[in-house]
């Protein structure tokens, strides 16, 4: 996939991933890109991210409510406070990604976030915004980086604050997705439609 804008059922242009699922199209159009903030906000996105790594986001998405009925609503002081019976409820539970690695980095994540002050999950992801001015509109998807020294950055500093599983293309993943980065394509109907947050 490297072309650029492709029209959908309505006419209007988007991204061609924005297309290539049923599902994808409201995520792209109301979603993708659009800034989001809140510490248990960016914990999911977080945890989601991970869980995505290896997979098609396609396979996340269709079980995002499950994951969030597993994992009360990821929220960061309820997941903190799971147990190792928790824990086994999970990696029995069919309907999310029953990697063990995963569930385990997504508690200790938990626990190490919750001992954070109010917004400072939010304060540091955030930080690492690039300067949207400096960025041009991707005209292709070939155009579209998948790591950048931003999303290298923000990996190392997570890492370095303790939490897992997290490298340089799951953050930037989180970038996009969180709106930080706007990669919706030049021609797409829902490029600029939240502009990332100075």
């Amino acid at each position: 996939m490297t072309g650029g804008a492709v029209p959908g059922p309505d006419g209007k242009l988007r991204c061609p991933w924005g297309l290539s699922a049923e599902e994808y199209v409201t995520y792209h159009d109301e979603e993708w890109g659009r800034p989001v903030h809140g510490d248990d906000a960016l914990f999911e996105r977080l945890c989601l991210e991970a869980f995505q790594s290896g997979l098609s986001w396609i396979t996340i998405l269709r079980r995002r409510d499950t994951f969030r009925t597993a994992f009360d609503d990821f929220k960061i002081a309820s997941v903190a406070a799971f147990t190792d019976a928790d824990k086994e409820r999970l990696l029995a539970d069919p309907g999310i990604i029953r990697n063990r690695a995963k569930v385990e980095a997504t508690l200790a994540n938990a626990r190490e976030l919750a001992d954070w002050p109010a917004g400072e999950l939010d304060t540091l992801i955030w930080s690492y915004a690039p300067d949207a001015a400096k960025r041009p509109a991707p005209r292709t998807i070939a155009d579209v980086p998948a790591v950048t020294d931003e999303s290298t950055a923000l990996a190392k500093a997570l890492k370095k604050r303790g939490l897992r599983f997290i490298g340089p293309t799951t953050a930037y993943a989180l970038m996009q997705a969180c709106g930080l980065v706007d990669d919706h394509l030049s021609d797409c109907v829902a490029r600029g439609a939240a502009a990332p947050a100075s």
